[in-house]
């Protein structure tokens, strides 16, 4: 296992950062939460310099890149900004689930719009009693001739609300299957008729944005179904590694700023006549967050060469998300402590990172679930 990078990746790694440095300013995250902006012009830049694209293959006008490659541009998105990580991240997953479950013409289709950022993808799964309880989905369509008739009601639909964005909606086409054998993908963009968005405030992730969908009589035509009728399933685990690998990495960079600012933050606070990181109480808090941040760092990129490799690193990826999900949380709170008052102030940016961490364990499969699954992968039968 070689943890070195290539000369590509170290460049790729150092343009991202610099452009960050220059776009992302703390003025302007912000503004965005302030606000509550998307970041459309980031967003923009990203496509221009082909962080969208990384992750495809060329033949679809991709630059051919791997998992590290992705996982690298992740890191480094999410240490100015988790929030502003979820608006490429959602796009990106998307994406890939459509290169490998959608046909040819749908690939020749929406791959093209992606790349160019003509379109952007969102995920709608989650419905007011079916969260982590897929089984318990309501949202149905029903064949209508050569189109399906969708009616529900989605919540927690991150990104939804985006201009020229198009729902990935995952909905019941046969209500008396197994959720494992009756769900299905469209793809639905948020303008159709019969669409209806509400705009949730939310404690963090304010930008990207969280939404409720309402689905009154959405019709959309046959070519909108991906991965063929009843196969939804499938299409979520085809997608899965890589969108929770690239999430951890996401995780992993918001910890690293928060450790950054926290440690500047003890070197040049004093206290009593010296800085506070001299205090065994200050030190110990940053020592034991610079060793999380390691062992998170480690295990995300294990299993990030496993993957790569062509394993199955499904248990690899699912401990490293858990353990890095419920450190990055943990250091968000550490963070504020160290800076008192100045973490709680609006003026700085560690409240921010504490709002955003929180949805890490909850986020992408909770730490309950990612530990059922774990014991599942050790050969124990959970029941409770």
């Amino acid at each position: 296992m070689d943890f070195d990078f290539s000369d590509e990746q170290k460049m790729l790694r150092e343009s991202v950062r610099k452009m960050m440095e220059k776009e992302a300013t703390p003025d302007y995250l912000r503004r965005l939460d302030r606000e509550q902006a998307y970041p459309y012009d980031l967003y923009k830049t990203w496509v221009e310099m082909g962080l969208i694209s990384m992750a495809f293959p060329e033949e679809y006008g991709g630059l051919g890149g791997s998992v590290i490659d992705v996982a690298i541009i992740a890191e480094e998105l999410a240490y100015r900004s988790f929030d502003l990580f979820t608006a490429f991240g959602s796009t990106l997953f998307c994406g890939l689930n459509i290169l490998k479950k959608g046909t040819e013409e749908q690939k020749r289709h929406w791959i093209p719009k992606t790349l160019s950022g003509e379109v952007r993808f969102s995920v709608s799964m989650s419905e007011p009693d079916a969260g982590s309880d897929i089984g318990a989905m309501r949202t149905h369509a029903r064949r209508d001739g050569d189109h399906w008739v969708i009616n529900g009601q989605k919540l927690w639909a991150t990104g939804a609300g985006a201009r020229d964005n198009v729902i990935n909606l995952y909905v019941k086409t046969d209500t008396q299957a197994p959720y494992r054998k009756g769900m299905s993908l469209f793809l639905v963009p948020n303008d159709t008729p019969g669409i209806e968005l509400r705009k949730l405030e939310m404690l963090g992730r304010r930008s990207t944005g969280t939404y409720e969908v309402f689905l009154t009589d959405v019709r959309v035509p046959d070519e909108a179904l991906v991965g063929g009728e009843n196969h939804g399933w499938d299409v979520v685990l085809a997608g899965l590694q890589v969108e929770r690998l690239t999430s951890t990495a996401g995780y992993i960079g918001g910890m690293q700023s928060i450790l950054d600012l926290a440690v500047d933050y003890a070197k040049e606070r004093k206290q009593f006549g010296r800085p506070i990181g001299s205090n065994q109480a200050i030190a110990h808090m940053l020592a034991d967050m610079q060793t999380e941040l390691e062992a998170s760092r480690l295990m995300m990129w294990r299993a990030a060469w496993m993957l790569n490799s062509g394993k199955d690193a499904l248990k690899e990826i699912s401990m490293a998300k858990l353990f890095a999900s419920e450190a990055y949380a943990r250091h968000a709170n550490m963070g504020m402590q160290i800076l008192g008052a100045y973490g709680y102030n609006m003026e700085y940016d560690m409240q921010r990172h504490f709002r955003d961490s929180r949805s890490a364990t909850i986020g992408a499969g909770t730490s309950q679930m990612q530990r059922n699954l774990i014991a599942g992968l050790m050969g124990l039968k959970v029941t409770g």
